[in-house]
């Protein structure tokens, strides 16, 4: 198998050349070795998994370099200063022009996610600092890089401190400094109001908040004004909170296509958030989940869990000629049998939709407007409309974008 079929930026060396892979289970340090690695470069740009942790590490690199050198680029918030040497990123929103001394990629495991994933598989394969690149995560993903970047330094780090298993305890009888963890708004909501009544406050942490909001949050618990926080598994993707104890109240989620039981690896990254540094840390059951079977247990605290099989791929190198030349390249299937073809996305459904609109054809005729329109599919369905109702809101905003070249206030404030 020809080593371009992996989509590496080099061509005359391996596809791991110059890429090192810091691997372990949570509490081990690789964020802040990437940021302490970032700041010794003169330049570089971090890829993170969440909003939250964007903005916490966008924090802590502008305590140690200014923040005239740091950008900060999300999905929610732009902070571009005119001389940025660093960026932070969620890895969604990556910028793509940048050529960069040092870049990293944080919790690479979620590239097999079915619905995230082929983001952070396109990363991982492509994605490369001029003179060091760091891909951060789980050991689970050693065979992966292994397969895909032959050529790749690994380094496997310890757990700073000890996690235990502490049984199954009553929503109100949570030790102080608890993350209690749900999968649902509603869940959550209700969870923290029983804690407010009996403790007289929790902070709660939603992706759905406002930036400002998940911040003010954050520092609330952190701050120790709370001693409770209630949380969807966001919390599990890296950031550094002061708990001491995770308590699941419950243990299925919504993926994006069903509803399904954590794997034990899931539970790790979010039951690994407690303890600190070298501080131990422990986990339990609460509320409505059922006790964790011994199995479970034991992985948990022995970081032992299966091996990453398979991530998800889509192709990224699109042809932008017609509409139709962009569906084939969005349908093209892997080259490699440790990729497989991510499911169809919302962006991709949105795109066969509105390509049926003999308007948007006819408007999508060279190269800048079929990827003006490929752009537009990509805005994510906020409301949580009918798929073919998105589409309409996008086909709207594509029209506007190619007759006036930019989109009314008015119809911005009445999508929000």
């Amino acid at each position: 198998m020809p080593l371009s079929s992996l989509g590496s930026l080099t061509h005359d060396r391996a596809p791991g050349a110059g890429v090192t892979a810091v691997l372990g289970p949570t509490n081990t340090g690789k964020t802040y070795l990437a940021i302490e690695r970032m700041v010794a470069h003169p330049s570089g740009l971090i890829g993170l998994p969440l909003r939250l942790l964007a903005r916490e590490v966008y924090n802590k690199i502008v305590d140690k370099v200014g923040e005239h050198a740091v950008a900060l680029v999300t999905g929610e918030e732009k902070i571009k200063p005119p001389k940025a040497r660093y960026w932070v990123s969620t890895v969604e929103a990556m910028p793509r022009d940048l050529d960069v001394s040092f870049l990293a990629v944080d919790e690479i495991q979620i590239a097999a996610d079915l619905e995230r994933g082929h983001v952070f598989t396109d990363r991982i394969l492509r994605r490369r600092g001029r003179d060091e690149t760091l891909l951060l995560g789980a050991a689970t993903m050693r065979p992966m890089i292994e397969r895909l970047l032959p050529g790749a330094s690994i380094v496997t780090r310890p757990r700073l401190s000890q996690l235990e298993f502490a049984g199954d305890r009553k929503l109100t009888r949570q030790p102080r400094r608890t993350a209690i963890v749900a999968f649902s708004a509603d869940e959550v909501y209700a969870i923290a109001e029983l804690i407010k009544r009996q403790h007289g406050g929790a902070a709660v942490v939603l992706g759905s908040l406002s930036p400002r909001t998940r911040n003010a949050q954050v520092a609330m618990f952190q701050s120790g004004d709370v001693d409770y926080l209630v949380a969807t598994d966001a919390i599990g993707m890296g950031l550094n909170l002061d708990v001491d104890h995770v308590a699941f109240a419950s243990d299925r989620k919504f993926d994006g296509y069903q509803f399904r039981r954590l794997t034990p690896a899931e539970f790790s990254q979010i039951a690994g958030r407690a303890g600190r540094a070298t501080r131990d840390g422990t986990f339990g059951t609460t509320g409505r989940c059922a006790p964790f079977e011994p199995e479970l247990v034991n992985a948990l605290q022995n970081h032992s869990f299966e091996p990453v099989k398979m991530l998800q791929w889509r192709n990224s190198e699109l042809d932008f000629s017609s509409v139709g030349a962009l569906q084939v390249s969005l349908s093209e299937s892997p080259r490699h049998d440790a990729l497989t073809r991510a499911p169809v996305a919302e962006d991709l459904r949105v795109l066969d939709h509105i390509a049926r609109d003999a308007e948007v054809r006819e408007m999508a005729h060279g190269k800048a407007a079929v990827e003006r329109l490929w752009e537009a599919c990509q805005v994510p369905d906020y409301r949580k409309l009918a798929p073919a109702a998105h589409a309409e809101l996008v086909a709207t905003l594509y029209r506007f974008l190619m007759h006036r070249g930019r989109i009314p206030r008015q119809l911005v404030r009445r999508a929000g």
